[in-house]
Order: C-alpha cells, then structure tokens, then sequence
C-alpha cells in the first residue's frame, strides 16, 4: 500500500482529520493532526484508526504502523 493510499483512506474516513503519511513497503508513520481525534483517550484514537487499517493489515499491505496524535495547534507549535 502506498503512503498518498492511507492518507486518502484515512482523509476519509476520519472527519476534520489531516494524514501525514511516511514509509513504504509495509512499514509506515502516520501524522494525525485533528482536535477531536488528538483529545480521544490513546485506546479509542487508536481503535478508531485500526478499524480503517484492519483490512490491509489482514492482507499483509500493512505490517508496522506507528501512530503520533496532534492537536492542530500542538501541530503548528510543535517546532518552536
């Protein structure tokens, strides 16, 4: 699976979500800047993104994913 493929699937799905994706191969880093998402308990922002990955993971396009949840604000502050 290509990184602008989980981006676009993930865009989708998650309302008011913006995806950064890295990596390739199977191996990938996600971005997810999104208030409503970032202030979810870690558990249920996780599961929420699983649910829209599961089916690739099942296929094996999808091996490692390593997740990081940003405010919009914490996004835009983050290198200051």
């Amino acid at each position: 699976m290509a990184p602008d493929e989980i981006k676009q699937l993930l865009e989708s799905r998650l309302d008011g979500v913006e995806v950064l994706v890295e990596g390739e191969g199977c191996d990938f880093r996600l971005n997810l800047i999104g208030d409503e998402l970032a202030s979810l308990s870690p558990v249920k922002r996780q599961q929420l993104v699983y649910q829209h990955l599961n089916e690739a993971i099942a296929s094996g396009a999808i091996h490692a994913v390593n997740m990081k949840f940003y405010k919009r604000e914490q996004w835009l502050n983050r290198n200051q």
